[in-house]
């Protein structure tokens, strides 16, 4: 059996190509490269080789699945791809019609997603718990989050339902933006904890000083 050398990549070729994947995740605007009209491609989910999406132009909209391939999405004629996550190529070939090329920026997460992003931490004197929920950033329908329970944190990738984030065993929500609970489990219990979003940092000094 031949032995494989481990490549010096830090991220395996798998994940690479999910970290890829979830870049395409999210709203897109932009315009054609020659006439300059307005064109948008919208990615709801990504499902291994299979894609919601939703690709506007000429001022209707088009609904449906496409196809996944590495880091890139095809959708009918229309191929889109991006390498940083803030900015996508789309190509458009048709057979004889000809090509047609197109740069997008991804939109800024709706309000409701921004809701959650901040820092939450509070005690429930029912159970003595106590939590805190960082949410650094959402894209889409992803959180980069950082969770500390029972004395451990754990940093990571969470999912983003509405006005809920999921992560491992634990998950926060919110309904107004400045209060919410966080639930975790431990074993096979489950604890509430009451949170509150607390207020940003001064925003005159972006390091924090602790005594």
């Amino acid at each position: 059996m031949a032995v494989i050398s481990a490549s010096t990549s830090q991220i395996s070729p798998a994940n690479e190509r999910v970290y890829h994947q979830s870049n395409l995740i999210g709203d897109w605007q932009g315009n054609w490269a020659g006439n300059n009209q307005p064109v948008g491609f919208k990615v709801v989910n990504i499902r291994g080789s299979r894609a919601q999406v939703e690709y506007t132009h000429n001022g209707h909209t088009e609904r449906g699945f496409a196809q996944v391939s590495g880091a890139t999405i095809t959708f009918g004629s229309v191929t889109v791809g991006t390498k940083d996550g803030q900015n996508l190529v789309l190509l458009f070939s048709a057979g004889g019609a000809g090509k047609q090329t197109a740069s997008l920026q991804k939109q800024a997460p709706p309000a409701s997603d921004s809701r959650l992003i901040g820092s939450w931490g509070g005690y429930s004197s029912d159970n003595g718990k106590s939590a805190s929920f960082r949410v650094l950033g959402v894209n889409g329908k992803e959180a980069q989050v950082s969770v500390t329970t029972e004395g451990i944190t754990r940093q990571g990738t969470g999912i983003v339902y509405n006005d809920v984030i999921m992560f491992g065993q634990s998950q926060i929500s919110t309904k107004d933006g400045q209060t919410g609970s966080v639930i975790f489990q431990v074993g096979n219990k489950s604890f509430t904890v009451p949170v509150s979003k607390y207020p940003p940092a001064d925003s005159s000094s972006s390091v924090d000083r602790t005594a």
